[in-house]
């Protein structure tokens, strides 16, 4: 008897499996942290009665949702270097000039990008902040670095939010929008198009300001990652025309 998961097609489709369910644990902690955990923050803040439940939240949740934070996108990030792979087995020389390709090959971009997010700057960040909080609870004075450290990790989460929509769409897109690409499109424009989009969101992701509301306010992001869904929908089919 012969089990379709066996086959080739069967492999790919459950490393598509284990993509989405880690996809989908990834990007729901980033959620989280933006659209729930950071307001509810700010409300412990604003009341001096409850204002010290943030830093045990700090202590002992936020560890737990790191965890499943950072260790989701890797998953994603290795399981969908498996799936270009295997596609490209699939494929070959061909892929290259599918439509599907166009929009993966962006996504991917901004995937790789919030993979390298997570692990580069958002934990480490963030470590400083738990290690802070830490020392308050035993007794010691705050990290003099603390605060810096998280406002750096909450704008490149906020980046990263950003960075979800498009990624979103453009996974979408690339199986089920029938948009016709010319095979002989030049994927060096397509590139250089991305690479400076994506390049000057994510030197403001670095070396932006924190305080900025047009990305650190959940209106904001949300706003922003449409406009960037957008133009980046536009510049793929005028550069694979």
């Amino acid at each position: 008897m012969n089990f379709a998961l066996f086959s080739m097609q069967g492999t790919e489709m459950l490393f598509r499996f284990f993509h989405y369910f880690a996809g989908v644990v990834w990007i729901g902690m980033l959620y989280y942290f933006n659209f729930v955990q950071g307001e509810w923050f700010k409300e412990l803040d604003a009341d001096e009665k409850i204002k010290s439940s943030r830093g045990v939240a700090v202590r002992t949740l936020v560890p737990r949702a790191l965890a499943w934070f950072r260790y989701g996108a890797l998953v994603t990030f290795l399981t969908g270097v498996a799936l270009l792979g295997l596609k490209g087995q699939s494929f070959g020389s061909e892929m290259f000039k599918t439509s599907w390709w166009a929009y993966i090959s962006v996504g991917t971009a901004f995937g790789t990008v919030m993979f390298l997010n997570v692990w580069l700057i958002i934990w480490p960040k963030q470590k400083i902040v738990i290690a802070s909080a830490k020392q308050i609870a035993a007794g010691g004075a705050a990290l003099p670095e603390a605060a810096a450290a998280a406002g750096k990790a909450g704008l490149a989460s906020r980046h990263n939010t950003l960075f979800s929509i498009p990624l979103l769409f453009l996974m979408g897109a690339a199986s089920h929008l029938p948009s016709q690409v010319n095979p002989e499109y030049n994927g060096l424009k397509l590139a250089a198009f991305v690479v400076v989009v994506l390049g000057a969101l994510e030197f403001n992701a670095i070396k932006g300001k924190t305080d900025n509301l047009k990305i650190t306010s959940i209106m904001g992001v949300t706003h922003m990652g449409i406009v960037l869904t957008a133009i980046l929908y536009f510049g793929i089919e005028v550069l694979t025309k």
